[in-house]
């Protein structure tokens, strides 16, 4: 008898021991599922929503990421909620920009390959082989990225060997660089860089990072027409996460909305933003 759905059995794929990434496992048995096997045929052209500004900074045992809510096409707001900070495991984040579907496509299947890993080997993956793993996907994207769907996510976490937060930044080559102290990635990137350059402080406790963090984006969305600021109408805050030994976890929007409303009343008699 043939295994397969109408037997009641799994495919002999799933039987035979293989590695521990599950990424591997799909381009060989599924590669229609990975998204860099869908390019667009040639010629073709595509406008589709961008994420656009991701910030992230270290604290005394953490890390910080946070991210606007906007995604643009073209000239055109294609939506103001959007979320581009995930978590991808207990002691990681990752920060998206780019294509957006695409990325969150990406996102969702590093998701499952680190839990893949965990599964498979009984224990996490080290932080930079996550970083490592993450750069690889990026890597085989890079036939729809020279089609201009491109993903640059940032991804960050707690290092348990290390007893610290660190960064990683991506180039669309794949490319993996560890970043430190601070960094941004999207189109109101420099303007954020600025600001964390200014208000960054090494020993930082994790509420001043977030303030920082806010404070980044802020200027980004001063300057960046794609970069959405806090949106004070709709109550629409920026996406923090927290990463330090505790785990991964996300500030309540009550907490951002409350350090948003510091920043613009600290702000409202001094634009420039010095305190």
């Amino acid at each position: 008898m043939t295994a397969g759905p109408e037997s009641g059995r799994l495919p002999s794929a799933y039987l035979v021991p293989g590695s521990s990434s599950f990424t591997e496992f799909l381009s060989a048995h599924a590669p229609a599922l990975l998204p860099s096997r869908r390019p667009l045929p040639p010629q073709a052209t595509l406008d589709a929503p961008h994420g656009t500004t991701i910030v992230t900074v270290t604290f005394r045992g953490g890390v910080v990421m946070a991210g606007d809510r906007r995604a643009t096409m073209g000239n055109i707001i294609a939506n103001r909620d959007m979320e581009k900070v995930f978590a991808t495991d207990e002691y990681s984040l990752v920060g998206i920009a780019g294509t957006a579907g695409l990325a969150i496509e990406l996102v969702r299947l590093f998701q499952v390959e680190l839990e893949h890993y965990e599964k498979i080997e009984g224990t996490l993956m080290s932080l930079e082989g996550k970083a490592n793993r993450l750069a690889s996907m990026i890597r085989g994207n890079l036939g729809m990225a020279m089609q201009g769907l491109a993903v640059v996510p940032m991804f960050a976490g707690y290092d348990l060997i290390e007893d610290r937060g660190r960064i990683f930044s991506y180039d669309v080559t794949g490319g993996c660089y560890e970043e430190h102290d601070h960094h941004s990635v999207g189109s109101g990137s420099l303007f954020a860089r600025g600001a964390m350059k200014k208000l960054y402080r090494r020993d930082q406790a994790a509420g001043d990072a977030v303030r920082v963090a806010v404070e980044a984006l802020y200027d980004a969305a001063d300057d960046d027409s794609a970069t959405g600021g806090p949106d004070v109408g709709r109550r629409i805050w920026p996406t923090v996460g927290v990463v330090d030994a505790e785990g991964a976890r996300f500030v309540t929007d009550d907490e951002v909305a409350g350090v948003v409303e510091a920043v613009i009343a600290d702000r409202r008699d001094n634009p420039g933003g010095a305190r």
